[in-house]
């Protein structure tokens, strides 16, 4: 009986390693390894229906300047980073994007950008990003996480936690509000959810650099980004926005931020 506990156990630890070498892709730009579980038509498939979820509870500012901003920035980057993906042969990671840009009137300074291109801003960032350029700022960075897949690499490790030994499909059809939850938390959805999963330094840095790119390929100065990042974190105190739980502000990114500058230049040429 021992022999057998050890055996499947021993089945169970090799399907796990299998599953983690054929989980394992590349990020865009930086080459670093990433693992994602989930597969993308699953995540488009969640991404559709919560975006979905919530603007019905928070329906869209309609025909404003704001929100004719909004959508003129949102076009203007995702055309540059369809450009940027189609001239380094990643085509695949664009894959079922229906791009949307709404501005919600909510005050919280957030903005989120879901798989498929489904981007959010909320009214309570524009005091923040002031300009048109700063509004791309943030724009970019989120596109850039959503391309990136740094949402479906959050989810994988907290589902490699909470899962546990239980296969996947299983696990998410089991525990649909935690999935929900865990999905939204990863794209920072927090109005919603309440906890957000803050990024990791590497995520930040790569959707620093990215998001950077696509500015200045869609026309904008990317020294916009250092004065938005400082506005951000001028305005925290002992509170800081909520934005910044999961967009940690200071100065060594602000530093690498004007060390990159000049190599997102030369991407507009």
């Amino acid at each position: 009986m021992k022999r057998k506990y050890l055996k499947i156990r021993h089945l169970i630890l090799l399907s796990g390693v299998f599953m983690l070498m054929y989980a394992c892709s590349t990020v865009p730009f930086s080459d670093r390894q990433q693992l994602l579980l989930l597969p993308s038509s699953q995540m488009l498939s969640m991404s559709f229906t919560q975006y979905d979820e919530f603007l019905d509870e928070h329906p869209p500012v309609m025909n404003t300047r704001d929100a004719r901003m909004v959508e003129d920035v949102g076009n203007k980057i995702s055309s540059s980073v369809e450009a940027y993906m189609q001239k380094n042969d990643m085509n695949d990671r664009l894959e079922g994007f229906d791009w949307e840009f709404n501005l919600v009137n909510e005050n919280e300074p957030n903005a989120w950008c879901m798989p498929g291109g489904k981007v959010v801003v909320y009214k309570g960032i524009l005091p923040y990003t002031k300009t048109e350029a700063g509004l791309a700022t943030v724009m970019s960075h989120e596109i850039a996480h959503a391309i990136a897949q740094h949402g479906n690499e959050r989810m994988s490790q907290q589902l490699m936690v909470q899962a546990g030994g239980i296969a996947l499909d299983a696990y998410l059809e089991k525990k649909e509000q935690e999935s929900k939850e865990l999905f939204m938390a990863a794209y920072g959805v927090g109005s919603t959810v309440g906890v957000m999963l803050p990024y990791s330094r590497a995520h930040e840095t790569e959707a620093d650099k990215l998001g950077l790119i696509f500015m200045a390929m869609a026309g904008y100065n990317p020294a916009a980004a250092v004065d938005f990042w400082k506005r951000m974190a001028e305005s925290g105190g002992q509170k800081p926005p909520e934005f910044l739980s999961t967009h940690p502000s200071d100065e060594t990114r602000i530093n690498n931020l004007k060390e990159f500058i000049p190599k997102a230049r030369k991407y507009a040429d």
